[in-house]
């Protein structure tokens, strides 16, 4: 059985805009001198490079194999992502591993690129959110024990993915946290819904969109003591970087010709994949960074108007959002933002221009890039077409190289989006998502015979009848 790592960090959070620093000993979202946001660094980092690139390889690789409950997870990487944390404090729900799928032949060959899909649907709430909700829980129980707190109110805004990580993490670890989240009323599918009621949380519905959740969110955790659990939350940040370092084992630590797909949405997870490849080159794990593609619907898009701008003249300014059927996406807003602008220019000046860029993609797109994948074997969520539709988009602008392998995040389970699925496929979608079905791209259930006919008929005849009608419908053969 695999060793809990001897190595301790020393973290701080670091402001990205006045550059103070703070203990992690307390729970901090926003700069208390600037309202900037977080990054949290180990500041004792370099000390990490006395271990060969091989040496690291080898010891994450033989993790991979552990049976041991906090190395099992997204904590295989312990040194790279929160090195301050003792093995009790670590809470496993069985994050992390997801699988990287190679697209099928067919839709390698309709696309035109080699695909392959991280199915993050396959965490245990069904979403990427999971990896986050890992680290944040897992420092959360560090700061109850070191302060001796009774209660600990745990509080985000959420369109579905983080509402139901979020308690389901809180519904685990239990007392003394208690789970509460804000959802925009209406803007939540059902499964989406259900999930932190399951758990047991205080679910609370606000009129409008998730940014107006957001920002009760942020009054709440400024005026109260809550726990906040948006991706302004720099410990959330830390377990998604777990995804590039899955990513890069997968490909045993070879990103040279890879393009890794992510939606923008709030913007964590994208800061979390440039943040996590950083570590890993800075340390020699890998050699050469991959292309990473950020991905925003024409609905949402104040990232993607940012980078088209000329550098000279780029001026970051929120959107009003219409409509998505990726939820997620439906922000105009991102509160990581910050952290992207700083990380792209770290990437850029490591992995060299063009390392980086942002695409947008129509509804149209999204909605059909969910529906081709899961034709062809995925369970690709509607983020999970958006991707897919990111990397037809840059494909006709000759953003990514043709021989690339094309990494798509699929951040959640497709069945939690099945309602957009059935819109589309019944043609009920609202006007204001600007989506005209495909009639070649529709399915429905077919009848056999109806209920009177099954009456009439004698068990054997009713047999033979529904079997005579699958053979017509079908265009069946005798053997």
């Amino acid at each position: 059985m695999s060793q809990f790592p001897s190595y301790r960090g020393r973290m701080e959070y670091r402001c990205l805009g006045c550059e103070n620093r703070y203990s992690i000993d307390e729970l901090h979202y926003t700069c208390p001198a600037c309202g900037g946001v977080f990054l949290l660094e180990d500041t004792t980092f370099d000390v990490l490079r006395q271990y060969s690139p091989t040496w690291w390889r080898q010891t994450f690789d033989g993790r991979a194999a552990s049976k041991r409950t906090a190395l099992r997870g997204v904590f295989r990487f312990y040194e790279l992502m929160a090195p301050v944390l003792e093995e009790e404090h670590i809470v496993y729900l069985g994050e992390g591993n997801t699988p990287i799928v190679e697209a099928s032949p067919t839709l390698v060959r309709q696309v035109g690129q080699a695909i392959a899909y991280k199915n993050d649907g396959q965490n245990p709430s069904a979403s990427f959110k999971d990896r986050g909700m890992a680290c944040a829980f897992s420092y959360l129980k560090r700061l109850v024990a070191l302060h001796g707190w009774d209660e600990v109110i745990t509080v985000c805004a959420s369109t579905g993915d983080t509402s139901a990580a979020a308690a389901l993490y809180a519904a685990y670890v239990g007392a003394p946290l208690t789970s509460v989240v804000l959802l925009p009323k209406g803007k939540v599918t059902a499964q989406q819904l259900a999930q932190p009621l399951g758990s047991g949380a205080h679910v609370l519905e606000l009129p409008g969109v998730f940014d107006d959740c957001m920002k009760v969110v942020e009054y709440l955790a400024e005026q109260y003591r809550v726990a906040l659990l948006n991706s302004k939350n720099a410990w959330r940040i830390l377990g998604q970087e777990s995804y590039a370092f899955e990513i890069a084992q997968w490909y045993d630590w070879d990103m040279a010709g890879k393009a890794v797909f992510v939606p923008i949405g709030n913007a964590g997870n994208i800061t979390a994949v440039m943040s996590g490849f950083l570590k890993l080159y800075d340390l020699g794990i890998i050699e050469q960074l991959p292309q990473i593609f950020g991905v925003q619907s024409a609905h949402a898009n104040p990232v993607f108007r940012y980078y088209a701008a000329p550098p000279e003249a780029r001026h970051y300014a929120p959107v009003d959002v219409r409509p998505s059927v990726a939820q997620a996406a439906m922000i105009g807003n991102p509160v990581s933002f910050p952290r992207v602008r700083y990380l792209v220019e770290r990437y850029e000046q490591q992995g060299g221009p063009g390392a980086f860029q942002v695409v947008e993609v129509t509804e149209q797109a999204i909605i059909e890039g969910m529906l081709l994948a899961n034709r062809h074997g995925h369970i690709a969520c509607t983020q999970g077409g958006e991707c897919l539709a990111g990397l037809l988009r840059a494909r006709e602008l000759g953003l990514v190289e043709p021989d690339a392998v094309a990494i798509l995040d699929a951040t959640a389970h497709a069945l939690k989006f099945a309602d957009f699925q059935t819109m589309y496929f019944e043609g009920t979608l609202p006007p204001h998502y600007g989506i005209t079905p495909r009639p070649e791209l529709t399915n429905a259930p077919r009848a056999v015979l109806d209920e009177a006919t099954k009456t009439s008929l004698s068990p054997a005849e009713y047999t033979r009848a529904a079997a005579e009608q699958v053979v017509a419908l079908l265009g069946l053969r005798r053997r």
